[in-house]
């Protein structure tokens, strides 16, 4: 296991990432880390329910997503650890790589604001039906995670986005 902490302007979040589940996406995302890549990034964009900005979608989901800063060269994109193999599910709290299609995660990840089952392998959100690659925990700061989820916004996109000023990993033996 590997604990993570998120600096941001809001506060601090800590996260258990499982390494033992989601081995590639933990490694991904900690080379990110460790590259630096997450200084200066942002969390860009808040996904509500209440109020509801997600016109068009039938499936309603509620999470905030993170980006590394914009001058990173992104790594290439990772095959998918999907959910069904994994043993994870996009509950509370959950962190979960970002991704257009199956196998393009690169290094924006999302955090999950209540159980969001339709992300998970199968749910209905992606019409692929592959959900999203989640690989961990928040273990502390889901206060600073919904203090995100309602700043101010113009649709999705935060206004202005919450600085991101480092993320630190550290070992569990």
């Amino acid at each position: 296991m590997i604990f993570i902490t998120i600096t941001t302007t809001l506060g601090n979040i800590e996260v258990l990432l499982d390494t033992q589940a989601a081995p590639a996406s933990c490694e991904n995302f900690v080379r990110y880390c460790a590259a630096g890549a997450y200084t200066d990034g942002t969390f860009w964009r808040t996904v509500t329910t209440q109020p509801d900005n997600q016109p068009g979608q039938d499936v309603k989901i509620d999470v905030i997503q993170a980006t590394c800063r914009a001058e990173f060269a992104k790594y290439a994109p990772i095959a998918m650890e999907q959910t069904y193999t994994t043993g994870l599910s996009h509950r509370d709290g959950t962190i979960s790589m970002a991704r257009f299609a199956p196998d393009s995660a690169q290094a924006d990840f999302f955090l999950c604001i209540g159980d969001q089952p339709e992300l998970d392998a199968g749910g209905a959100r992606n019409p692929d039906g592959w959900g999203f690659a989640a690989f961990g925990q928040v273990i502390c700061g889901r206060d600073v995670v919904r203090r995100i989820q309602l700043a101010p916004t113009v649709d999705q996109t935060l206004t202005p986005a919450i600085a991101i000023h480092g993320i630190t990993v550290r070992q569990i033996p």
